[in-house]
């Protein structure tokens, strides 16, 4: 599996900027989410997503859309499409 690539764009004492690509076959490998986030999607497509427990779900994301998360989601995020996924992830540091 492929690692998806990320950029940090901007990283202040407020927020976290992250643009992720993840070209076909790519995943973000699993992780837990230590801060609230916004995802912003720069493509439309399908995310698969894997829970901790192996189960997977269809996550449609349609570009200019964006959608807010609680800190704690723990997951992988794979693109099992063959156009190349990009979002942008706002992670909101608490004071």
């Amino acid at each position: 599996m492929l690692a998806a690539q990320s950029d940090v764009q901007q990283d202040t004492p407020e927020v976290r900027v992250t643009e992720w690509r993840l070209a076909p076959g790519a995943a973000t490998g699993h992780h837990t989410h230590g801060m609230d986030y916004v995802i912003v999607p720069v493509t439309t497509s399908v995310m698969t997503i894997v829970a901790p427990d192996g189960s997977r779900s269809q996550a449609p994301i349609t570009a200019g859309k964006s959608y807010f998360r609680k800190a704690g989601v723990e997951h992988d995020v794979l693109n099992e499409t063959d156009k190349e996924i990009v979002f942008l992830e706002v992670e909101i540091k608490q004071k």
